[in-house]
């Protein structure tokens, strides 16, 4: 079951798990954003000693600019799940190499994306500004962002703060593509993949890849909540520590290290 909220003197069993799973954003780091500079050195030490793999909707090419730019070791024991965990990259021969990936077709795509803009067209989304484009394709999943890919935080946060915009919208595309599994994610987004893909997913094909059992996953989330991208995982049973914040996600690393510093 979930443990969340805990005093740290009762996260003490966390530092025998040998693989931390985090999301990102609004866990590693706020949306979009970098890695403070203080949070890439608690992440290079934590990877000295454990497995670390990070799991979020996010694309890729956002993983590297995000986390790996600003990583100077430890990725022979960092896993990245972009895409809601619909692929995986690990490093091998001084690459990102892809695991698995399960990728839609041009068919798939094209009903998503249709299905979206009469989504948007039927709900009045019709934003005076945006910052970037609000339909990404993103191979393994087709990702909506209600001001742009490129939105600033500040208005993201301001836009859909009880999530019932894009709750309307959900609602919308899921009478129209049943047959496709549509989440909401990060602030102002919706993600949408085959059925059956989500966090869980990429996590259990992570544990059944590297023969880890569900014992030996901490999952670090801040959306564990019923109805949450990461409440799937939740699901599993995986013991997992829910999270508001950055700052949050520090002081669980530092009391690890720390832990096993006293070992």
């Amino acid at each position: 079951m979930c443990h969340s909220t805990k005093l740290l003197a009762d996260k003490l069993e966390y530092s025998d798990k040998p693989v931390f799973v985090f999301d990102l954003d609004g866990v590693l780091a706020e949306s979009k954003a970098p890695l403070s500079s203080e949070m890439a050195l608690l992440l290079e030490k934590l990877l000295r000693i454990k497995k670390v793999a990070i799991i979020s909707g996010a694309s890729l090419k956002q993983f590297m600019k995000q986390v790996v730019s600003y990583l100077t070791l430890g990725y022979e024991n960092l896993y990245l799940l972009p895409t809601c965990g619909s692929r995986m990259y690990a490093y091998k021969n001084g690459q990102w190499t892809p695991v698995f990936q399960n990728l839609l077709v041009e068919a798939e795509k094209t009903k998503i994306i249709a299905a979206l803009n009469e989504a948007l067209i039927s709900y009045g989304h019709n934003p005076q500004t945006t910052y970037g484009p609000m339909i990404e394709d993103r191979e393994t999943q087709i990702t909506f962002s209600a001001l742009g890919q490129e939105a600033p935080l500040e208005h993201k946060e301001k836009w859909d703060p009880d999530q019932r915009k894009r709750q309307a919208i959900k609602k919308l595309l899921d009478s129209k593509i049943p047959e496709f599994e549509v989440r909401l994610g990060g602030t102002t987004s919706i993600d949408v993949t085959r059925k059956g893909i989500d966090k869980a997913f990429g996590v259990g094909k992570f544990m059944e890849l590297y023969g880890y059992k569900l014992s030996d996953l901490l999952f670090v989330g801040d959306a564990l909540y019923p109805g949450g991208n990461d409440r799937p995982v939740k699901d599993m049973n995986i013991q997992c520590e829910e999270v508001k914040s950055p700052e949050d996600t520090k002081k669980l690393i530092k009391f690890l290290l720390n832990k096993h510093l006293a070992e």
